[in-house]
């Protein structure tokens, strides 16, 4: 009798093979004093385990073959940077000197610091970075603990053709598991949006994430499905379920090949219709390692991770090397960087900005609204943007922007910049130009203003949609009311995408939902002609741009743009772009 198993499917192919179930376990960590003579020995202990973790990634990061997509290494050197950041390679050690603490529990009690800040964010992207603190802490932890890994070379030997099925899985396992030819991966932990997650969708590895309990009910050996399509795992299947899903991958094969065909070739619908298609940036430390990936240019380059886990404020000259760094590597490209998105529910550790904790930190002092309160955070990143703006097209947006009083002083903090950098003869693009996120409803009824106050807009729809539905997606007991396609959804999109084009003022999207190819079709006919998304979602959703008619899906999006029953807007959706 076949056991289909349900969680959160990450990419969207499918995986037929033999199960390889691998179980970590929980890591015991104790508290214990280490007396005073000690202490030394307890440090160095501590830091020996940071040198083993940093060598045991080092040896992932060079067995990753030269022509894999910069985008996958980047993971690897993310958590290397984060085991020299001073929150997880120093704290602890204050705290094994001070509080006389045993490495493990010192680094415990860093880590149980830093999930906190991460867990009370908004960003959903932010708020799943608390995956990589402790995917770098339990790799310290092993060490220290002495804790012999299951995951070794024999089992990753042992991966190729198989569905591996984990309680949790690191992107050094997934990287170790890809070069070894695993199928597909089922993990009981993640989220759609981890790392792990990411790397799949990046890797085009079938995943389905947060199964709870998947390592108890499937056997070692036995043929397993995976449907990361539809997020579900199928045991015991039988033989007509496993030609039917042979049958998918065959055509999905097909599709992959024929992607690899638009790789060179512009972004251009059958009727001619021309789209921009950029790619979102989300961590510093991948502009390093990113290349163009087949994308007109950047769209969406965060800066907040700049700000955040640090005792001081990023001055002026740092922030212009990161942002002059993206620009020598996207050379020729239009580059957009946002200004600063924290707030209550973002940590700076420099006061007075740790102390901004509200009741609702979604609805609190964040991105805009802070850095208008505290001009000493802002006006260093408006020069810094600024300065860098002379080494190419560089376009500044700005976050969650609401009111017209808040445009009228953003722009007067931009005209004070422009005298500084005028008066210290410093070169910027003096027509630099200036967009507006538009992820507040209020600025989406207000568009109109907005278009006619900025050069650009761009449709920050996670947030948007949030807010106009109140409703966190991340939360599991509301997730099924974050509707994409809610008609007061739809209705805000196409205010500001009809406002930029009566302004002559250019739109873009770089939320989610752009770079989804299930709404593709929908934001073509409704008139979207930039999307942002991640470099692995292009392909796909320039396949699906190039095979349109463009002028047959707007008479489709206005015939449902009237809809307001569910299941009617459902099949229209399904119609769109057929005659």
């Amino acid at each position: 009798m076949a056991l289909m198993l349900n969680g959160a499917g990450v990419s969207r192919g499918i995986a037929i093979g033999p199960c390889l179930v691998i179980r970590r376990g929980e890591l015991e960590v104790l508290e214990y004093a280490i007396p005073r003579a000690l202490i030394d020995d307890e440090v160095a202990r501590f830091e020996a385990a940071i040198k083993k973790a940093q060598q045991q990634l080092n040896q992932v990061r060079q067995q990753i073959p030269a022509n894999t997509s910069p985008e996958i290494s980047a993971f690897i050197d993310t958590h290397l940077l984060m085991i020299e950041d001073e929150a997880l390679c120093r704290v602890p050690i204050n705290l094994i000197r001070r509080q006389q603490y045993n490495a493990e529990w010192a680094l415990k009690l860093q880590r149980d610091a830093l999930v906190t800040v991460f867990d009370v964010m908004d960003d959903p992207y932010l708020k799943t970075r608390r995956d990589d603190v402790d995917y770098v802490v339990t790799r310290i932890q092993r060490i220290l603990l002495s804790h012999q890994e299951q995951v070794d070379d024999a089992v990753f030997q042992r991966a190729r053709g198989c569905v591996v099925v984990a309680d949790e899985l690191s992107p050094a396992d997934m990287l170790l598991m890809y070069q070894r030819g695993v199928a597909g991966f089922i993990s009981e932990d993640g989220a759609p949006n981890s790392h792990t997650a990411i790397l799949a969708r990046s890797l085009g590895i079938p995943a389905v994430v947060g199964v709870p309990h998947a390592c108890r009910y499937v056997l070692q050996n036995e043929q397993l499905i995976v449907d990361s399509r539809y997020g579900a795992a199928i045991a015991s299947a039988d033989d007509n379920a496993l030609r039917f899903y042979r049958r998918c991958i065959k055509h999905d094969q097909s599709r992959v090949a024929a992607l690899k065909i638009l790789k060179d070739l512009p972004a251009v619908s059958r009727d001619g219709c021309v789209v921009n298609l950029m790619m979102n940036i989300e961590l510093a430390d991948e502009v390093a390692l990113s290349k163009k990936m087949d994308a007109d240019g950047v769209g969406l380059f965060r800066t907040e991770m700049l700000f955040m886990n640090r005792e001081e404020l990023p001055g002026e000259e740092e922030q212009y090397q990161v942002y002059a760094k993206l620009m020598r590597v996207f050379k020729g490209c239009s580059v957009t960087i946002r200004t600063l998105d924290v707030g209550a529910d973002k940590n700076i550790n420099v006061n007075p900005l740790n102390d901004y904790y509200g009741s609702n930190p979604a609805l609190g002092l964040r991105a805009i609204r802070l850095s208008l309160k505290e001009p000493q955070l802002f006006l260093p990143q408006l020069r810094a943007i600024l300065r860098a703006s002379a080494l190419g097209e560089l376009r500044m947006m700005v976050p969650m922007l609401s009111s017209m009083r808040e445009v009228q002083q953003l722009h007067l903090l931009i005209k004070m910049s422009k005298a500084v950098l005028q008066e210290k003869g410093q070169s910027f693009d003096t027509a630099m130009k200036v967009g507006a996120m538009i992820e507040v409803p209020a600025a989406a009824l207000t568009a109109d203003a907005f278009a006619r106050q900025f050069d650009f807009l761009s449709i920050g729809t996670n947030d948007l949609i949030q807010y106009t539905l109140a409703t966190d997606r991340m939360d599991a007991a509301v997730g099924h009311l974050y509707d994409p396609l809610h008609p007061a959804v739809l209705h805000l999109i196409q205010m500001v995408i009809l406002a930029g084009k009566q302004n002559d003022t250019p739109v873009s999207m770089c939320g989610e939902m752009a770079g989804d190819p299930q709404y593709t079709a929908l934001l073509l006919g409704m008139g979207l002609r930039e999307f942002s998304m991640s470099a692995s979602m292009l392909l796909e959703v320039k396949g699906i741009i190039n095979d349109s008619d463009v002028s047959l899906l707007s008479r489709q999006a206005d015939a449902l743009l009237a809809l307001d029953n569910p299941d009617d807007i459902v099949a229209a959706m399904d119609a769109l772009g057929t005659h």
